[in-house]
């Protein structure tokens, strides 16, 4: 990841009531919150549902805190240097560009906010906060109707993709030796192998004998 680094402003999460443009997007997903972060978790992941997003390298390691950073490089050679201002998993996190390779922003960040509706279903709150600069900042008022569009295809493009590819993120495992994936309605069950039933038959065995 190459490039020069110009600085952002070293924003907080306060950025995101008071930013210049402000854009927030809400959608209603198919998983749990867990589920969803264990998603936001996948590095890979990230480049399946957000078409500006080529690779994602998390530089610090997990558990993920605040605190922690992560490199997004896009298209074009443009790369961001994030840094974590909150992570509560599963019901809050956000994030601020430290550094870009492009001059055109003063300050970044994103906040994501994840509400339970039951049903293995949960709400996401997206709120994009962003501060131009030079020549971008004239610009904000026709800025804005073009990313609140781009923001809403992207949630979209997130739904889409739990729906679908996003279900190997379940794990929720039954003592029957069956994975249920928390994806849709009704959840779905996934076999799992004899050896994997065969083990857990034999630690519930040993947990009964122990009672």
């Amino acid at each position: 990841m190459n490039g020069t680094r110009h600085e952002c402003r070293k924003i907080d999460l306060d950025f995101f009531t008071s930013a210049p443009i402000r854009i927030v997007s809400e959608v209603a997903l198919p998983c749990t919150a867990e589920s969803l972060f264990r998603c936001f978790e996948d590095a890979e992941a990230w480049s399946r549902w957000v078409g500006v997003i080529k690779n994602v390298e998390w530089t610090s390691p997990a558990p993920f805190q605040v605190g922690t950073t992560r490199n997004v490089e896009m298209p074009g050679g443009m790369v961001a240097y994030e840094e974590f201002l909150a992570w509560d998993e599963p019901r809050h996190m956000a994030f601020r560009f430290n550094q870009f390779t492009q001059k055109f922003l003063k300050a970044f960040g994103e906040d994501y906010k994840v509400s339970d509706l039951g049903d293995d279903s949960c709400r996401l709150t997206w709120t994009v906060g962003i501060e131009p600069r030079g020549p971008a900042a004239l610009i904000t008022p026709l800025l804005k109707p073009l990313l609140a569009r781009n923001l809403r295809q992207i949630t979209k493009d997130l739904k889409k993709y739990m729906e679908n590819e996003g279900r190997k993120f379940c794990t929720v495992q039954d003592n029957a030796g069956y994975q249920r994936c928390d994806f849709g309605h009704p959840p779905r069950r996934v076999a799992l192998g004899p050896l994997v039933r065969l083990a857990l038959q034999k630690n519930n065995s040993t947990e009964r004998a122990r009672g």
